[in-house]
């Protein structure tokens, strides 16, 4: 314990700034209504949402951004969020360089973990020949990087719980968007979906888009009204 007495001395430090700028930062933090924006991402991009007030986010992590439909953790946490807290908006966030994604675009054998890759295995063969154009290996690990993004979004879409959702006339968008930890700058993937109609159309022009512009997709700015969000 002893090496990391780092990480509570940042900790104090964290909490004695934010005390100094607000005394009543932690007790309005307690008190506060329930979040409003469910974000998945990964447990290995380093992308901190950051861009929200704390107390706003219920935050799941995964090897590769996955919403597997079998995997009872994620949709415990899909289930909690949308039915209880009932978030308006869930945000599915990638990042380029995702290691999961990479290792299942080069085929690698890594171990118990390549269980779970085969989801991303699936998306890379679902997109097969538009990857096989679409450049060098980093041009095509990007490549899939956005289209898992799609794909998890699709996943999430077509959940029981958030069709029930839906059905019920709940206010519920899904967003779909990728982190650069080069720029430290998040890109709208155009891919928002606020009801069963919106689907199908808002899946195949996110997919087009991405062999149309890929990274060229334009940085995420919250001035925006073309799919930007204001939580």
């Amino acid at each position: 314990m002893r090496a990391l007495n780092h990480l509570f001395e940042n900790n104090r430090a964290w909490a004695d700034r934010m005390k100094a700028d607000d005394p009543e930062f932690f007790r309005n933090l307690s008190q506060q209504p329930s979040a409003s924006c469910l974000w998945i991402g990964c447990s290995d991009g380093g992308q901190p949402p950051d861009f929200l007030p704390p107390g706003e986010l219920v935050d799941h992590r995964n090897l590769a951004y996955l919403v597997v439909p079998t995997d009872l953790n994620c949709l415990s946490v899909l289930q909690l969020a949308v039915d209880v807290s009932k978030v308006q908006r869930i945000i599915v966030c990638g990042h380029y360089g995702c290691r999961g994604v990479r290792a299942a675009l080069r085929g690698d054998r890594v171990g118990l973990v390549d269980n779970w890759l085969r989801h991303v295995q699936d998306v890379r063969e679902k997109h097969a020949a538009q990857l096989a154009t679409a450049g060098d290996e980093s041009l095509r690990c990007d490549r899939l990087c956005e289209l898992n993004v799609i794909e998890q979004v699709a996943n999430v879409c077509q959940t029981t719980i958030v069709q029930d959702a839906w059905e019920r006339g709940q206010e519920l968008t899904v967003h779909g968007w990728i982190y650069a930890i080069s720029d430290g700058l998040l890109r709208d993937l155009s891919l928002t979906i606020a009801g069963p109609a919106e689907f199908a159309p808002a899946y195949q022009a996110a997919v087009l888009a991405v062999f149309n512009h890929g990274v060229q997709a334009a940085a995420f700015d919250n001035r925006s009204d073309a799919g930007g969000v204001r939580p």
